[in-house]
């Protein structure tokens, strides 16, 4: 299956302008697989994040690019498998971010698709890369793509909340209202004490969602 046929017909409506461009990069990746290189996630997965509709997302975590570890990714950014052990390091920050923040969620599930069902679209803003090898996918035009995501979203709902961690996740700062984005760090351990932990972006989010009138994410 192509990866424009991933796509339910609303999302195909919303992102007509970029149809070539997600031809081209199902072009790309096809010439990847071809030559035995391994996606993550794998090609079914690369729009699983999506909801069936873009007015179904009341907030948006954006993300960095996929986890290079084989059955890590599964398109939802910061995702992994319940079974998954060790975690990725950066999940475990999200996760403990979560716990000293909302300390009654007490959350186990690591399988964040319980979100993307309460309308938080967990996008990276790159959408692949090869298993063992981060970054490797910058060049093929994701970052368009993404970033059509993201304003398909807002024009049908103008308030959604941005979440966004990490400087690839701040280049679509101007995307959202001023008063309606979270921002810090990106969890990674290499940056998450410097201003990740102890943002609260969980609890943040539910104040701008009750503020809009809108349900609170049970995180």
């Amino acid at each position: 299956m192509g990866l424009w046929d991933l796509l339910s017909v609303q999302w195909q409506t919303a992102l007509q302008e970029i149809h070539p461009l997600v031809e081209h990069i199902d072009t790309e990746l096809n010439l990847l697989v071809a030559e035995g290189i391994e996606l993550a996630p794998s090609k079914p997965n690369i729009f699983a994040a999506l909801p069936i509709s873009p007015d179904l997302v009341n907030v948006i975590i954006v993300g960095q690019d996929p986890y290079p570890t084989s059955g890590h990714a599964t398109g939802l950014a910061f995702s992994v498998p319940n079974d998954t052990n060790p975690l990725p390091p950066t999940l475990r920050n999200v996760m403990r971010e979560l716990q000293a923040d909302l300390p009654a969620s007490n959350s186990t599930n690591y399988d964040l698709s319980p979100w993307r069902d309460q309308g938080v679209l967990l996008l990276n803003r790159v959408l692949t890369t090869e298993v063992g090898r981060s970054l490797v996918h910058l060049n093929l035009g994701w970052q368009e793509v993404t970033l059509e995501i993201v304003r398909a979203v807002r024009r049908v709902n103008p308030s959604v909340v941005g979440v966004l961690w990490g400087n690839q996740a701040r280049t679509l700062l101007a995307e959202f209202s001023t008063e309606r984005v979270v921002t810090s760090v990106h969890p990674s351990p290499l940056s998450a004490y410097r201003g990740f932990f102890g943002s609260k972006p969980f609890s943040k989010v539910n104040e701008l969602l009750a503020e809009s009138g809108q349900s609170s994410i049970n995180w």
